[in-house]
């Protein structure tokens, strides 16, 4: 029993070792992990994923729960934890919220990538955020679910999906990705962020100019204050970026990635 107990401490040791070593070695490309937001799934990154596992990235495709910013966030950390060298964190919509609180604590996060993401401050919600500048009409195309246990889920109606949140995406296209959209709880979005680690790491941003959820002068302002090292503006990008627009997409990812 000593020798399996001293075994496994050495394989402990020998791991760590391992994972410090591929930190601090700039060879090495960082994981990329790529975490979805309302409405959405991690399919929807599956065109970023095959640019960036291409051009050698290790890639994971994080599932966002879309429950509470707490929850979700503990979901992502945990991912984060799990994986031995430097990570660059990447958020769409809502999981612009996500990464910015899982961030926060894991040293190996080397930058925060927002696809037309919220990039929050402490206090803030991605409700607030989206009212700040006119042109939104999210509130209009959502349909709300009644919890069981209490809550709301919200979806969007598939009859507004197209033109609400893919509008550069190809129609039947639009109508499979309304049709397998995740609802996220009214009180996710509602959810006052905690913390604001773009402050503190390389940030990088990208959002479509004809987004109907966040719109792009909202997108601007939050770039601008992060002092964000690479803002691209797409346009004629909807908010469905990561399936319109994946080579830009995964262009910026990997910027982020080879930063020093």
């Amino acid at each position: 029993m000593y020798r399996s107990i001293r075994s496994a401490a050495l394989a402990a040791l020998l791991f760590s070792g391992t994972a410090a070593a591929q930190a601090e070695d700039p060879s090495v490309k960082p994981t990329v992990v790529l975490v979805h937001g309302a409405f959405a799934d991690s399919s929807g990154w599956n065109d970023v994923i095959a640019r960036l596992e291409k051009d050698g990235y290790p890639v994971i495709a994080a599932a966002n729960p879309l429950r509470s910013v707490t929850g979700d966030a503990e979901s992502v950390a945990a991912v984060v934890r799990s994986i031995p060298g430097r990570v660059v964190l990447v958020g769409h919509s809502y999981g612009g919220v996500v990464i910015t609180e899982a961030a926060k604590g894991n040293a190996n996060v080397k930058a925060l990538v927002f696809v037309a993401g919220f990039l929050l401050d402490a206090g803030e919600s991605a409700l607030t955020l989206s009212a700040k500048f006119p042109g939104s009409t999210l509130g209009d195309a959502l349909a709300p679910v009644s919890l069981p246990g209490g809550g709301t889920d919200l979806y969007i109606q598939p009859a507004k999906f197209h033109a609400q949140f893919a509008a550069d995406v190809p129609k039947a296209q639009a109508t499979l990705m309304a049709a397998t959209q995740r609802p996220v709880t009214q009180g996710a979005l509602t959810d006052a962020s905690q913390a604001a680690t773009w402050k503190s790491l390389p940030t990088y941003v990208i959002y479509g100019g004809e987004d109907r959820n966040i719109p792009a002068a909202t997108m601007k302002f939050m770039a601008e204050r992060a002092h964000a090292r690479k803002t691209v503006a797409v346009a004629s990008g909807s908010h469905a970026l990561m399936v319109s627009h994946p080579v830009e997409v995964a262009e910026l990812i990997e910027s982020a990635a080879a930063d020093r």
